[in-house]
């Protein structure tokens, strides 16, 4: 059987790098030196040249938002660019909705659509 591997982020420098998982120890980056963060088996990094894609990932590991497969559909939603994050965050602050599921939510358009609520559809 064979070793699982996951990948571990970079944000100063822009780098993905795929590590054996294990919990116990800190990973650091062989560039620099920082501590690696956790994003995951399903995690796909932009280009290292595409900055407001990494600012729009740097949000979301830092809020917490993982990129690990379930079941078959694999980590589903996650903004790519800061302007779709920009409006999730405000979406947050809002409707106090936790930010980690803003962040992952595909559609605001039926965020807020309660049943009773003035021009609401049924979900």
């Amino acid at each position: 059987m064979g070793v699982h591997r996951t990948h571990y982020v970079c944000l100063p420098c822009r780098a993905s790098y795929k590590q054996e998982y294990g919990p116990d120890r800190a990973r650091r980056c062989p560039r620099c030196a920082a501590e690696l963060i956790h994003a995951g088996s399903a995690f796909a990094a932009p280009r290292r040249s595409d900055a407001p894609a990494w600012r729009a990932l740097t949000v979301l590991l830092t809020a917490g938002v993982g990129f690990h497969k379930s079941c078959c559909g694999g980590p589903g939603f996650r903004p790519r660019t800061p302007r779709a994050v920009r409006e999730r965050l405000a979406h947050a602050a809002a409707t106090g909705e936790p930010v980690v599921r803003a962040l992952t939510r595909d559609d605001l358009s039926f965020a807020d659509r309660r049943p009773g609520k003035p021009g609401s559809r049924p979900l």
